[in-house]
């Protein structure tokens, strides 16, 4: 009994370290080490993305404009400024990118999502993503993330979020409303191309837009709250 006593108090004397890096394995468990993202398509990498962006789809999460059981429970309780720190947290890490997997599609249907992608469709208003998500679309600090090194299958079950009003951002939801000009051919053709893009050497998100983007984005505030 008396070794019992002692074993058990040991364990209980085991401490974890009181450190960002401790507190964010629940993040880890499924986004990868440093928030690099794993083989599973469904979970993006967050590292090194806008500390704005991330913090707003915590936010999202926990208002329940975006759905995903896990993060919702996991972010639930959390207050603004643990949010802003684990936000702050993943947007220093940057880990090497992989390179892009291999997409199996038909040129043609790469090439119609380059030219949306880079140049939009302006006979059917629909801007480029270059427009709004930077022209090396590594993503605009603080709050507009980067479209490279994500899996094809992410890409396209956000464009079906945003499509079934599944996914929502605060007001104006500028994603929502591109999606909606999108057929269901052009949104694959641009989750295609994006995902057989390499990442550049320089993959940080540009300071400012070159020019004004050509929609106004509620989600482009760098510490949005609920609306």
């Amino acid at each position: 009994m008396c070794a019992a006593a002692a074993s058990a108090a040991a364990i209980g004397a085991t401490s974890v370290r009181d450190t960002i890096e401790e507190r964010v394995r629940a993040c880890t468990v499924c986004h990868g080490n440093e928030g690099r993202a794993t083989s599973d398509g469904y979970y993006p990498r967050i590292a090194g993305k806008p500390a704005g962006y991330l913090f707003n789809q915590l936010v999202n999460f926990r208002e329940g404009r975006r759905r995903n059981a896990t993060m919702t429970y996991l972010v639930s309780n959390l207050p603004d400024a643990y949010l802003q720190e684990i936000a702050g947290y993943f947007s220093t890490q940057h880990p090497p990118y992989p390179a892009p997997q291999a997409v199996q599609v038909p040129a043609p249907v790469l090439e119609r999502g380059r030219l949306l992608a880079t140049q939009g469709d302006v006979n059917r208003n629909i801007p480029a993503c270059a427009a709004c998500h930077g022209e090396m679309l590594t993503g605009v600090a603080p709050a507009v993330p980067g479209l490279l090194g994500l899996p094809r299958d992410y890409l396209n079950s956000q464009f079906g979020a945003w499509r079934i009003g599944a996914r929502h951002a605060a007001a104006p939801d500028c994603m929502a409303e591109v999606t909606r000009r999108l057929s269901v051919e052009d949104s694959s053709a641009v989750a295609a191309y994006l995902a057989s893009r390499a990442v550049p050497a320089n993959a940080a998100p540009a300071i400012a837009h070159s020019k004004k983007p050509p929609l106004d984005c509620g989600s482009t505030a760098p510490s949005r709250g609920a609306p």
